[in-house]
């Protein structure tokens, strides 16, 4: 069985030691040769200019293929446009189109009066321009907004007929959330790629936090793994025995293409990489 192709998640950096880091896990993982990488939105649109600026910067000192996260958060139609058009100019022609989170201190998220209502509405005027590859995200477990995952897919359904080309799921702990979900899809007639996302763990105690806030359901055996794990000091061979089983089992799937959520940490990921047979195929050039 040949390498997966792969794609890599970073989010932008907020102080100078995020700047360091940031550069070290582009450093550490572009050598892999990904098919692209994203780069985040802080809940609430909070990071839109941080994002914008380390788009443009991978862009153009790495010679990566960068997918801007965009969100309909707090924003006008105009300046959300307007911050894509810019995205066009310097070269970078993929976006993952979101609705985004609530802001800090919102129980839900609220349309700007003159922004986009959700992502269909983004995705549509993006898809308009006629100048980039749209993105989108999955719920392998349904979005936690979502009245089933029946609705849930039907809504990801109008988001590929608005001109989206692939979606990303969140992440997930056994293959078999994905297949069913891939499954599903394929019978709601969706006929873009679904693309799965994994996570090495990296922190046990936050990844449950964020399994809690996106629904995604924790396996007994991995959470009592973690108890072991972590008290014998060796959840980091953990992370990477699991995330290295998970992409085995989806690749055996029929999976040919693996999203990295990084968290701009780039051992686990490049370990995991390492593992299914990924190796270096270059070395970065020109980075700020």
């Amino acid at each position: 069985m040949t390498a997966p192709t792969i794609s890599f998640e970073f989010f932008p950096p907020k102080s100078l030691e995020g700047s360091f880091r940031l550069w070290d896990c582009v450093n550490t993982l572009a050598p892999l040769d990904p098919t692209f990488v994203s780069v985040t939105y802080g809940a609430g649109g909070t990071t839109r200019k941080l994002t914008h600026e380390a788009v443009s910067t991978i862009h153009r000192t790495s010679g990566l293929n960068v997918a801007a996260h965009l969100t309909c958060v707090d924003a006008t139609k105009a300046e959300t446009l307007e911050i894509a058009e810019g995205y066009a100019q310097v070269g970078v022609k993929e976006i993952v189109a979101l609705r985004g989170d609530a802001p800090k201190g919102a129980d839900k998220f609220t349309a700007h009066r003159d922004g986009f209502v959700n992502s269909i509405a983004l995705i549509d005027a993006l898809a308009d321009t006629g100048k980039f590859t749209i993105r989108v995200g999955a719920y392998p477990e349904k979005h936690p907004e979502a009245a089933d995952q029946a609705a849930d897919i039907a809504f990801l359904k109008r988001k590929i007929d608005a001109g989206a080309t692939s979606a990303i799921t969140q992440f997930f702990f056994e293959a078999d959330t994905f297949f069913r979900f891939r499954d599903a899809c394929v019978k709601a007639g969706i006929d873009a790629p679904i693309i799965p996302g994994i996570l090495p763990i990296e922190n046990w105690a936050g990844t449950q936090r964020f399994a809690a806030q996106c629904g995604t359901h924790i396996p007994q055996l991995i959470s009592d793994a973690f108890t072991n794990a972590t008290r014998d000091g060796t959840t980091d061979l953990l992370s990477t025995a699991l995330a290295t089983e998970l992409c085995d089992d989806l690749r055996q799937g029929g999976v040919d293409h693996l999203h990295f959520y990084t968290l701009n940490r780039p051992e686990l990921t490049r370990d995991v990489c390492h593992a299914l047979g990924i190796t270096p195929k270059a070395r970065l050039q020109n980075v700020a």
